[in-house]
């Protein structure tokens, strides 16, 4: 089937067999697919939704068209992704408590890009870290620590990164099947047996509507499944970021007070999460009996050090200090001006525009709006007040830290404008919404 057979059947409103799928994804990965055409391909599946099976086929086909792992370790090989959020470091501490209960974690992950953060710049505060890494070495690293975060090669899932491209500029980035398709052909080529996914909902989440981000995780789970990998996706709130900060230096820390001190009240939520994703990872790798065992046993790898001592090493064998788990808080960098926003009457926090705080990052210098931009890793916000915290006048809200007064004063009024003050109690949403299996 042709090219242009195949942009004809989208046209008319069927979605092409496996085999046109497959030649397709090729083209786009070795050129000979042109640019118009991968707009028109696009546009065909916004126009016309893939069934399951189709979806799950490009998928494949995606992944297929670059290298897929393989493995030769003693235990299983699993992986979580998340679809992003505003102060979400879950992966830095997710990944060594896994790998301190027996899994393998080559966590391919990426930059930030618009309002939510992108794991890799957070792990790029820490002095001589390297995310780039070559297959061979991921593949010791992972073999000899249990657990990676790097960025992807050229050669994983070439087609997604070509059709990721053409997407952005014809307005098709918000298909379903695409995202899915694009999420699921870089996982699945890092040879996985498990992956559980962490779909976010609310006011700092790519797909704030619950409805909305629960039909994605049913597709992502049922494409993955299909895939051959056994798959969970969790339903998560962020109408409130996941650790009390945003920003990567201060992700950073955020994530070491869970590693070194998870009963640390700051660290409450992201502990939280971590438990639970975690949890549901070792149930599908058939390490533990259900979930809330799992959980269990990464608490334990949290209060024991195990993981933080994980962690320490995957930071030295990826270019680190190797002391970094004992002397995080001298290595890491930190801005020169720290103001505080204090509460300008008593009551409770009642509810937070959480894309808004992560706007407030990337204009202080902490994100991206285009792909080429520099990232400031000392800026950010800390000590953000949780919902259903109650306050007195005058108490502390949150920490703006800037590059100069101007910036941070800026940065504090938009800050007060996105923390909403409540005369009455408010119960925080639920952290875990659903579990999807």
């Amino acid at each position: 089937m042709s090219v242009r057979d195949t942009l004809a059947a989208l046209r008319q409103g069927r979605a092409p067999g496996r085999r046109a799928l497959a030649e397709f994804a090729d083209g786009l990965a070795d050129g000979s697919v042109s640019d118009a055409q991968a707009g028109a391909f696009a546009m065909g599946i916004c126009r016309a939704p893939l069934t399951a099976d189709a979806r799950a086929a490009l998928t494949r086909a995606m992944r297929d068209t670059g290298q897929v792992l393989e493995w030769d370790v003693d235990g299983p090989v699993a992986d979580k992704h998340s679809t992003g959020g505003v102060g979400d470091c879950v992966s830095l501490v997710l990944a060594p408590a896994l790998a301190a209960c027996g899994v393998y974690v080559p966590m391919i992950s990426g930059r930030g890009l618009g309002h939510t953060g992108g794991t890799l710049d957070k792990l790029s505060a820490i002095p001589g870290f390297r995310a780039d890494l070559q297959t061979d070495v991921l593949q010791r690293i992972v073999a000899e620590v249990g657990c990676v975060i790097c960025s992807a090669s050229e050669d994983i899932a070439p087609a997604d990164r070509r059709l990721y491209a053409v997407r952005d500029v014809t307005g098709t980035v918000e298909s379903t099947d695409l995202i899915v398709a694009s999420i699921l052909s870089k996982k699945l080529a890092e040879g996985l047996e498990a992956l559980v996914l962490d779909v976010k909902t609310g006011s700092g989440a790519l797909m704030p509507d619950p409805a909305a981000a629960a039909a994605l995780a049913r597709d992502l789970a049922e494409t993955a499944q299909a895939a051959g990998v056994m798959t969970s996706a969790i339903l998560t709130d962020m109408s409130q970021p996941a650790a009390t900060a945003a920003g990567n230096a201060l992700e950073v820390i955020a994530a070491m007070e869970a590693l070194t001190d998870p009963g640390g009240r700051p660290s409450t939520r992201l502990v939280a999460l971590t438990k639970a994703l975690g949890g549901e990872c070792l149930a599908l790798c058939g390490l533990v009996a259900d979930s809330e065992e799992g959980a269990a046993r990464i608490g334990s790898a949290l209060a024991s050090g195990a993981a933080a001592e994980r962690f320490g090493r995957m930071v030295h064998a990826q270019g680190g200090p190797s002391d970094f788990p004992d002397r995080w808080r001298d290595r890491l960098p930190a801005a020169p001006v720290v103001a505080e926003l204090r509460a300008d009457a008593p009551g409770v926090i009642g509810s937070i525009d959480t894309r808004a705080l992560g706007e407030i990052v990337v204009d202080l210098g902490g994100g991206r709006r285009r792909e080429d931009d520099r990232i400031d890793p000392t800026v950010g916000i800390s000590h953000i007040a949780q919902i259903g915290a109650v306050v007195t006048e005058g108490q502390p809200i949150a920490r703006v830290h800037a590059a100069d007064p101007d910036e941070a004063e800026e940065a504090a009024g938009r800050v007060a404008d996105a923390i909403e003050l409540a005369t009455r109690a408010v119960t925080a949403p639920e952290l875990i919404r659903e579990v999807i299996r």
